[in-house]
């Protein structure tokens, strides 16, 4: 069945020596007991139930339409709860660091002024807004949700590749991954004892409404609303589903309006005011007084609002310095300095191409690296050298000369594999984990995540907009690996 994996040179989340591990032999005796036709079958039916309930994602300038489905894989990734532990220590630790972070610069930049990381890296980041410097904001917390993706190397040694704190998508998939696979692959379940979603959406709302906005009324219950671009947005599925789970309104730039720095909600009785918004436009679009002026997307005079407390923003406005991928190599140090403490997770290895020495030696190794740019996301922008044409290679290479600051280069990784069943048959395909963390009072890690599956064999990305699908992730709870 897994003759690919006779392959060494990586690690995989299922099998060693072509032999499934323990946490992972109950699943593979069950699977082994399906024929050909029942697992197609069973197949078939788990796309089709994706497509009938909607569940999509945009693809922006694809040929032949925009919307498709996420592709699913049933072979789940199995997290013991060792593992987990780790994942969830690493994520809380990072994620407060981050915060810590954010505060401090928009604040008394006091890692800045220590020399920890390099003013000029923040100061002139084109994510670092200006305009929100000295705001206070409820709880002092800029990062309502994180989404933090995490890969295995060919050790099976967990690490960082890149954090989120914008507004990372894909929560939506996680609970309907797993819905999806109990209505299709209900046997698979039987002899496993899971954490469950359980209460993981109230612990959200509970994380959201934490965030009061400090002029409102003490005996007053905060009323959230989900900011959407709309329905052509790339998540908007994640944005409609979050919304319904969270029971809050979804709300577009045009069913907003601020008076006198008060935050209202349009409504058939009358304007409602709102006083904590989970937005999930990006800040360029988000006031057009202040950022871009012909974001139709946006609320007007909604930044002054922001900054005096009367409506709080999730997650807050300029957070995209802390995931700049330039800024991701010093979040070790972020760690150090405010928390005291060393890393739980690390990075990949990271080299500075503004370092004179750094880009010499990766300008002479690009068919070996994988260089970013350090403002992209979703695998655009990316030379990957192994996988590269020599045509690809010199581009960037001329990129990287005229603007070194605006990439990064990393080893390329061997990242863990696991099998896929497509087209008929099981092959081996590399796979990472967003984890999703959020924060209110408490900081709580999503008992699982959205594993992410290459589906292309060979392939190194698994963003879905550029081909990759998903898998259910699985954590198991501490009194067994499985129910024997």
């Amino acid at each position: 069945m897994f003759k690919p994996y006779e392959s060494k040179q990586f690690f995989d989340e299922m099998l060693e020596n072509n032999v499934p591990k323990d946490h992972y032999k109950a699943f593979y005796e069950k699977l082994s007991e399906f024929s050909e036709y029942e697992l197609q079958q069973k197949n078939d039916a788990a796309q089709s139930s994706f497509l009938k309930q909607g569940i999509t994602f945009t693809v922006y300038g694809a040929e032949g339409g925009t919307e498709r489905t996420m592709p699913f894989d049933f072979v789940p990734i199995i997290i013991t709860h060792k593992d987990w532990r780790i994942i969830e220590k690493g994520m809380t630790q990072r994620v407060e660091a981050l915060n810590h972070f954010l505060h401090d610069i928009y604040h008394d930049q006091k890692i800045l002024k220590a020399g920890i990381i390099p003013a000029a890296l923040v100061l002139n980041n084109p994510y670092y807004y200006k305009e929100v410097i000295g705001t206070n904001i409820p709880l002092n917390n800029h990062i309502f949700l994180a989404g933090i993706d995490l890969i295995r190397d060919e050790n099976g040694t967990y690490r960082v590749l890149e954090d989120n704190l914008r507004n990372p998508s894909g929560m939506s998939y996680v609970f309907k991954n797993r819905a999806i696979m109990k209505q299709v692959y209900p046997e698979f379940f039987s002899k496993y004892s899971l954490h469950t979603f359980e209460h993981q959406l109230a612990t959200m709302r509970e994380a959201l409404l934490s965030h009061r906005p400090k002029n409102l009324a003490a005996d007053q219950d905060p009323h959230a609303v989900l900011l959407t671009a709309g329905i052509y947005n790339s998540a908007y599925y994640d944005h409609v589903f979050l919304a319904k789970q969270l029971n809050i309104a979804l709300v577009e730039g045009k069913d907003i309006i601020v008076k006198d720095n008060i935050v209202y909600m349009k409504t058939i009785r009358g304007l409602e005011r709102v006083d904590i918004i989970y937005r999930r436009i990006d800040d360029d679009f988000l006031d057009p007084t202040v950022f871009r002026e012909d974001s139709l997307l946006g609320v007007p005079n909604i930044l002054e609002a922001y900054k005096k407390g009367n409506v709080a923003i999730l997650n807050a406005v300029g957070n995209g310095v802390a995931d700049d991928k330039a800024i991701y190599s010093y979040v070790p140090d972020m760690i150090r300095y405010y928390l005291n403490e060393e890393p739980i997770i690390e990075n990949v290895e990271t080299y500075m191409l503004t370092n004179p020495e750094q880009r010499e030696w990766v300008l002479e190794h690009l068919h070996e690296l994988v260089v970013k740019n350090v403002g992209a996301s979703g695998g655009y922008d990316m030379l990957i050298g192994p996988h590269a044409s020599p045509e690809e290679i010199d581009q960037f290479r001329e990129k990287i000369l005229e603007n070194p600051s605006q990439y990064i280069a990393q080893p390329t990784i061997k990242l863990s594999r696991a099998p896929v069943y497509q087209n008929k048959r099981f092959y081996p395909c590399h796979v990472d984990l967003r984890v999703f963390v959020m924060k209110g009072k408490e900081t709580n890690v999503l008992l699982g995540g959205l594993s992410r599956v290459a589906l292309k064999e060979g392939s190194l990305v698994v963003n879905s907009s550029q081909g990759g699908g998903a898998k259910d992730t699985w954590v198991l709870k501490e009194e067994a690996h499985y129910v024997k």
